[in-house]
C-alpha cells in the first residue's frame, strides 16, 4: 500500500499537520476495498509501522480515525462469498491526484464534512 511516491507525498503531511483544516485538508491518497474508502490526509512512520490519519466511509458510520499500515495490510476478504475466485485486499486508487477533501465527489464524504 505504501509506495515510495506515497511516502514522499506524506512527508509534507505528518500527523497533526492538518488539524482544523476540515474540508480544506488535502487528501493525499485513497485506499479501498469494496465500498469502503479510506481518505488519507496525514501519515508518518512510527517505529516499524506507518500510521495514517483520515476519514473512512462505507462502513456503519463515517468517521475520522487513525489506522496503521500493518492493520490495513492484514485485512482480507474471501471473494468466493461474492462469486470471485480470489481473496480481496485493500488497494490504493492508483490514478488519484491529491486534492482538497471538499473537491472529492463522494456524497457520503461530503455529507460527513458538511457537519463541520
Amino acid at each position: 500500500l505504501i509506495t515510495p511516491e506515497l511516502r514522499d507525498a506524506l512527508a509534507g503531511y505528518p500527523l497533526y499537520s492538518q488539524d482544523e483544516r476540515k474540508k480544506d485538508a488535502m487528501c493525499i491518497a485513497v485506499f479501498y476495498i469494496g465500498n469502503i474508502r479510506w481518505y488519507i490526509i496525514e501519515g508518518e512512520q512510527q517505529g516499524d509501522d506507518f500510521t495514517f490519519f483520515g476519514i473512512v466511509t462505507g462502513m456503519y458510520q463515517t468517521e475520522y480515525g487513525y489506522f496503521s499500515l500493518s492493520e490495513m495490510e492484514s485485512i482480507e476478504v474471501d471473494g468466493s462469498r461474492y462469486g470471485l475466485p480470489v481473496k480481496l485486499h485493500i488497494e490504493a486508487i492508483e490514478d488519484f491526484k491529491p486534492c482538497k477533501l471538499k473537491e472529492i465527489k463522494d456524497k457520503e464524504l461530503q455529507d460527513f464534512l458538511a457537519n463541520f
